[in-house]
């Protein structure tokens, strides 16, 4: 029967129920009621500042019958805006061995290109890149006027109104979104975060999209911050407003905004990475990230390249080559790169709003006449009684969680599909395919993950995205009550897995932790694993941006010092839940 019947059935008459199974748990979650429609928008004040001595190293190791190579990149210079600022000093570009020729040259969107070339190299190419960037971020009220439609603009902005297949303003689609979502605009920052907070909830982060174009990222929601990117352009041009293309690097040196009664922890992946600049025209050129930032982005990131879109802002990080046509193979190309933040001064706070995506999105507070847009969010699954629970037979298969990473990648040098020119020469760009990981086993903190059910299940089996680098020490999970949006008391603990037993990948694996010894049974709601180890382990967990599964507070660790779950994260680690519903 349907446990849906079974419910309906429990409500109006209880019925007489079997025996008892043995050695079972039944877990009965109550649900937490309806709420208010809130979103999860935050305006944050304060600010940052750092002095970052930055390296990236390149190494190109040639393919049989090389007969030409050439490596390309963009000089970062110095940027200001209302909220971020860059400054950079001490720059040196080392190439080794020497090139046969260099060419310096600018584009015409202003980026200072570099062009080395070495005819039939035998040994490694290594390009070092060295420089001190003096990074800042501040975060006041800011206060703007610009009128929507604009008009007006300077002819330096109107170029990046222009569309291009990755960011077809052009397209009907993407036209009729545009005139959806900001027909009532008072303002271009109310037009500005109207499209902002669609984007947010509309996209789903996944590192290897089919295609990188804001078309596909509409039709499908689903991409990686070029996909962001193209999309939060695409839909903002056809509006009437100049977005540019960024390409830069982020680092992973975490830093702490004051949430009140918690503290949010934010931290990117260290690599490439793709955002947006608007233009006002009473503000100049202010940066977002599509993927949770509105108005700035952290002083975390190295601005290096700016165009029309990706298949512009290509020249840094760009290798060509010509080879033999008999000869098979590539070059194999590894990039690395290392940042020591020689100062970092941090001082963040944030105030949740009552509007805004479901979708995390952060922001100055804005002294402009805006609508506050809200979202609906879905009522949480009917509960399931006691009696209901112990009449169900569980044998229908269910996985679900947080399920796409790159599984098996070694991430030092995968690289994007070589590609040939019309001039022969082959061609492979820049990697945004970026490790995005937690240490989870040092000692000082522990890690939990949320996860919510729609149906009752028989749980067997939790598994994690994991990469082993040793192999000492236990692990285990706690699967645990949820406590108003905190991990509560202990429900059941998983077998203990010895980590010499896990076998060694180049990248990030399904790890599964067995359930199976003691049986649970789950009402649908919300709960939590807990990454439990001993013997000294280093695992990191592979997470992914934004929340695609679960709520904004569903990532949570403590340190040795806490008493309580009260530092949450903003992204979501992968996981999977494994095991048996209903029929």
């Amino acid at each position: 029967m349907p446990y849906e019947k079974i419910i309906k059935l429990a409500m109006n008459k209880r019925p007489k129920y079997g025996a008892v199974m043995k050695r079972l748990l039944i877990v009965i979650l109550i649900l937490f009621t309806a709420v208010p429609v809130f979103g999860e928008n935050y305006l944050l004040n304060g600010g940052q500042e750092s002095q970052i001595k930055y390296e990236m190293v390149q190494r190109v190791r040639p393919s049989a019958g090389l007969k030409k190579l050439m490596l390309s990149c963009v000089i970062p210079e110095s940027f200001s805006s209302p909220t971020y600022n860059q400054r950079i000093g001490d720059f040196d570009l080392d190439f080794s061995p020497a090139p046969l020729s260099r060419e310096d040259r600018t584009d015409k969107r202003g980026n200072k290109v570099v062009e080395a070339t070495w005819k039939a190299p035998t040994g490694p190419v290594t390009t070092t890149i060295r420089l001190t960037a003096i990074n800042s971020t501040k975060l006041q009220a800011l206060k703007t006027g610009a009128p929507f439609p604009l008009s007006g603009l300077p002819q330096q902005a109107k170029v990046y109104l222009k569309a291009t297949d990755q960011v077809p303003a052009d397209d009907s689609q993407i036209r009729s979104k545009a005139r959806e979502l900001t027909s009532a605009a008072k303002n271009q920052f109310d037009a500005v975060q109207k499209i902002l907070t669609w984007v947010v909830d509309h996209m789903h982060y996944v590192l290897t999209p089919q295609s990188y174009d804001a078309l596909y990222s509409f039709q499908s929601g689903k991409g990686n911050c070029q996909n962001y990117s193209h999309l939060s352009a695409a839909i903002m041009r056809a509006a009437g407003i100049p977005v540019r293309i960024v390409n830069g690097i982020t680092l992973k040196q975490p830093y702490d905004i004051n949430m009140e009664n918690s503290i949010l922890t934010m931290k990117m992946a260290q690599g490439r990475h793709s955002w947006v600049e608007v233009y006002f025209p009473d503000l100049g050129w202010v940066p977002f990230d599509p993927q949770g930032t509105e108005l700035f982005v952290s002083n975390r990131f190295i601005r290096v390249e700016t165009g029309l879109d990706n298949n512009e802002t290509r020249q840094d990080g760009l290798m060509r080559w010509i080879q033999s046509k008999s000869s098979p193979g590539r070059p194999l190309f590894e990039e690395s790169i290392q940042a020591e933040f020689v100062t970092d001064h941090i001082k963040l706070a944030g105030r949740k709003t009552n509007y805004g995506p479901r979708g995390l999105l952060l922001g100055p507070q804005v002294e402009a006449a805006f609508s506050k847009v809200t979202v609906s969010i879905p009522p949480p699954p009917p509960r399931v009684s006691e009696e209901v629970l112990k009449r169900l037979r569980f044998k229908k298969p269910y996985v679900f969680g947080n399920l796409d990473f790159p599984e098996n990648v070694d991430f030092l040098s995968a690289r994007g599909p070589a590609e040939q020119q019309s001039d022969n020469t082959m061609e492979m760009r820049k990697n945004f395919l970026v490790e995005t990981a937690e240490y989870v086993t040092t000692r000082g903190n522990q890690y939990a993950q949320t996860f919510i059910l729609a149906k009752p299940m028989q749980l067997q089996h939790t598994g994690l995205a994991l990469h082993k680098f040793n192999s000492e020490g236990q692990l285990w999970l706690e699967l645990l009550k949820d406590n108003g949006g905190t991990p509560g008391d202990l429900i059941a603990t998983s077998d203990i897995i010895e980590l010499n037993h896990v076998k060694f990948t180049p990248g990030y694996t399904w790890v599964d932790f067995d359930f199976t010894t003691t049986s649970v049974i789950l009402s649908p709601g919300r709960y939590w694993v807990a990454l439990g180890f001993t013997g000294g382990p280093i695992v990191n967990w592979f997470f992914t941006y934004g929340k695609p599964v679960g709520p904004q507070d569903g990532t949570r660790y403590k340190t040795m010092f806490d008493e309580t779950w009260s530092r949450s994260l903003a992204y979501e680690f992968n996981y999977r839940v494994i095991g048996l519903a209903a029929q």
